[in-house]
């Protein structure tokens, strides 16, 4: 049995605040086959790491990204407000200890530049998941951008790693997003997000031109015959977001292509376990 590619989920959030240059390096030290992240675009036109369009969530300062220059984000401590301190289950219960704020990177802002320079220095293969943030301001203008950039590193075509995973996927939940990257960047693997099965879908089939479903880990609670469903159209499952081991143990079972994480250590500990 292949086993499931296991991604970074906004990097690694074991003991690191999410989409921080800290947190996507720790992944890639944890041995994450791929990292994921959310793009959106600021006032200055640069791409940046991040899943939420204000800065509440992720900051102590109130903001909207879009409206902020790379400049003004780059003042700003990530992750001060609301560290992210669950009970780790994989380690007997106990607290994971927050990031050390003497490291400068825990807390800092990542560009997507940053992220693809990391990448293709990473020593090994690894692979990027891109998700494009709908509704934005900008319209077409982030993808129209976020082309320009892969072109700019060389992967705005497929790019197979020796493993036989693409080097990028770009994803997104907003079906104009997969169709101005198909028009910008036809090579590209794109990758259709699912929180829950529209009907249209429910039979495994995926909008034209895309070949990756993304789907939520409820999805594969309730429905665990999708994957197999999706795989007799010729398409690949990435489930996300999977940190329980219960969870894990179900995407083993369906059969899944890609786990999605906070946690990628812990799972492919748990993944390579169980071969």
């Amino acid at each position: 049995m292949a086993l499931p590619e296991i991604v970074g989920h906004r990097g690694s959030r074991e003991g690191v605040y999410e989409h921080t240059f800290g947190a996507f390096r720790q992944a890639i030290a944890d041995g994450a086959d791929a990292l994921e992240c959310d793009i959106r675009l600021t006032a200055d036109g640069h791409l940046v790491c991040l899943h939420d369009r204000r800065l509440e969530f992720v900051s102590g300062q109130r903001g909207i990204v879009s409206t902020m220059t790379l400049e003004e984000l780059r003042a700003v401590r990530f992750g001060a407000r609301r560290p992210w301190r669950p009970v780790d289950r994989y380690r007997g219960g106990r607290p994971v200890a927050p990031p050390v704020d003497a490291d400068p990177e825990a807390t800092r802002l990542t560009t997507l530049r940053e992220l693809l320079e990391l990448v293709a220095d990473a020593g090994r293969p690894v692979g990027l998941l891109i998700e494009i943030k709908h509704p934005t301001r900008y319209g077409g203008r982030v993808e129209a951008r976020l082309a320009e950039l892969l072109t700019e590193f060389g992967l705005d075509r497929r790019i197979v790693h020796p493993d036989g995973r693409p080097a990028v996927r770009v994803m997104s939940f907003a079906e104009v997003a997969s169709r101005r990257m198909r028009r910008l960047t036809p090579e590209l693997d794109l990758v259709h997000l699912m929180a829950r099965l529209p009907r249209r879908y429910r039979d495994g089939s995926l909008p034209d031109g895309v070949g990756w479903a993304g789907i939520s880990k409820d999805i594969v609670r309730t429905d665990p015959g999708y994957v197999a469903r999706a795989h007799a159209r010729g398409h690949r499952v990435n489930v996300w977001t999977v940190n329980e081991p219960e969870d894990v143990a179900r995407c083993l079972a369906a059969g899944v292509d890609t786990i999605t994480t906070d946690r990628p250590r812990a799972v492919r500990e748990q993944v390579f376990a169980a071969r």
